[in-house]
């Protein structure tokens, strides 16, 4: 984590480590530019963001930024020169995992001291932090009617349940054309009975169309879910149709509203927040500013009892020994080392995908040179304290603390096995300005730079850019952080539910064969 001096320094430069052996450009840095804090001066055109070397570099010499390896030098590199994807090479190498090794205890504060919010407290003591009424297809086939349903709940036909924020449909591609059993079946189910569990939903409808491989019945089966007065089933080929499901399944829903909207806000503990950590769209700033700023609001939640979900597996890649090394127990590290695996020697072999090197063409343009460079700025995301536990996609999380749940990179699919698991909040980290809301949860947006955060101003919750400034240290910002997530968790709404996103961004996970 960057400490508040290297952050605050007004020079063309920023040094991160004092062991590193470049240093990141703090505003763009032309040929010519005296560094003075590292008595070089720059050999190339360097836009703000991207690396220089400190020092002359020789070929195969490992990269290090927070002292941590991102590569090695293609080639010798001269002091003052540009360091990128095209003079450093991503390659394989050894790390110490060192199990549990450095393991402490949160030292979490009193009951009594603990932050509180305005919370929804259900009937059998999960608290919510909104008040949606949901509707879940089985299948693809009946995504059209469970739009259609939500469709026809407009804010006038709302207007006399105040206290509800929206009836929403999850529709997705998945339930049939695959496998029947297995982890790709399981995974769909857990997901979708994660949504109709999740206490951000009052009441829940779920359709099938009845000939699908995902059965309705099937699916209550296996995950224990069971019909009540605010969990309802249609199944389109049984009920009539498309015309005539739709119509039961609005008055299905109207049936649940006058319920849904008895609730009333109460002060509960900070304990009851779950965050699902994301980060989108990011730059080479996105590992000093943002990244650690919310690291450091998780460490303060968990201190309060609170849990924290850092998530996409790909982007710890590389620097998964960070992770391993504070574990809470060798058992917890190789669950961790396990799910790495997975993706590099089962999943991901002989394709195109980030995991093995190249990350995206955005995260190219912000910065960042391969994806151990991501990864670095990706797992400060979740704090400096202990990793308590490892989940599979979608796995309800019971554990407190900082948490690890296997997802992959991409932000729809991610969040939504976070949400499945219990996340009442989504906090989404972009440097180059990602959009993304996640109904039935608030999404918050934290912005790594503050010229990006002034052209998306609209979309972006708050501005980390400030530490860049030097108008906000890393702790001041980690509070403001915190604090941004107790008013959201409050009622507060957030950029991306003023702007009405969320309702697309229901992606399960599709790791089975189509067919």
């Amino acid at each position: 984590m960057p400490t508040d001096s290297a952050s605050r320094t007004h020079g063309p430069a920023i040094r991160l480590h004092a062991d590193d052996n470049i240093v990141v450009a703090r505003v763009d840095v032309g040929i010519g530019t005296t560094i003075p804090s590292e008595g070089i001066t720059s050999r190339s055109q360097v836009p703000a963001g991207y690396k220089i070397a400190s020092r002359a570099i020789t070929k195969g010499e490992p990269i290090r930024k927070y002292n941590v390896v991102i590569g090695f030098a293609a080639a010798d590199i001269p002091a003052g020169t540009m360091v990128h994807s095209h003079n450093m090479a991503f390659r394989e190498f050894d790390r110490d995992y060192a199990h549990a090794r450095d393991y402490v205890p949160v030292q979490k504060l009193p009951q009594a001291e603990r932050a509180t919010f305005q919370g929804i407290v259900r009937a059998d003591g999960r608290v919510a932090t909104r008040n949606f009424v949901g509707i879940l297809s089985t299948v693809n086939c009946s995504a059209t009617v469970i739009q259609r349903i939500a469709a026809w709940f407009t804010p006038e036909r709302l207007a006399e349940f105040p206290n509800v924020d929206g009836v929403c449909a999850f529709s997705h591609g998945l339930g049939c054309g695959m496998e029947m059993t297995g982890e790709p079946m399981a995974l769909l189910r857990r997901t979708l009975a994660g949504y109709a569990r999740h206490p951000n939903l009052a009441g829940v409808l779920i359709v099938g169309l009845g000939c699908e491989r995902n059965q309705l019945t099937g699916l209550l089966q296996e995950t224990g879910l069971a019909e009540s007065p605010l969990l309802k089933t249609f199944v389109m080929q049984d009920t009539g149709g498309t015309r005539r499901t739709i119509e039961a399944g609005v008055a299905a829903v109207q049936e649940m509203l006058p319920h849904a909207n008895r609730i009333v806000r109460q002060p509960v503990s900070a304990e009851h927040i779950t965050v699902g950590l994301q980060c989108g769209g990011s730059d080479g700033f996105s590992s000093i500013t943002a990244n650690p700023a919310l690291g450091a609001a998780m460490d303060i939640l968990v201190r309060h009892g609170g849990t924290a979900i850092l998530s996409e597996t790909p982007e710890i890649y590389g620097v998964e020994h960070t992770l391993t090394c504070r574990a809470a127990s060798r058992e917890v590290g190789e669950k961790l080392v396990e799910r790495i695996r997975w993706w590099k020697d089962v999943y991901s072999v002989g394709r195109d995908v980030q995991i093995n090197g190249t990350v995206s063409p955005g995260n190219q343009a912000g910065g960042l040179a391969n994806i151990f460079e991501k990864s670095l700025g990706s797992s400060m995301k979740g704090g400096t304290g202990p990793l308590m536990e490892v989940y599979k996609y979608a796995e309800p999380v019971t554990t407190k603390g900082f948490v690890f749940m296997d997802t992959p990179g991409y932000d729809p699919v991610s969040a939504t096995g976070q949400i499945a698991g219990g996340a009442n909040i989504i906090a989404f980290t972009t440097g180059r300005g990602s959009c993304f809301g996640a109904k039935p949860v608030p999404s918050l947006k934290l912005a790594t730079n503050t010229p990006m955060y002034r052209r998306l101003e609209e979309d972006m919750d708050i501005n980390c850019g400030e530490i860049l400034d030097g108008t906000a240290s890393m702790a001041e910002m980690g509070q403001r952080v915190f604090e941004l997530i107790l008013r959201t968790a409050s009622g507060e709404r957030s950029r991306s539910e003023l702007l009405g996103l969320g309702d697309h961004e229901f992606v399960p996970w599709n790791i089975g064969i189509t067919g």
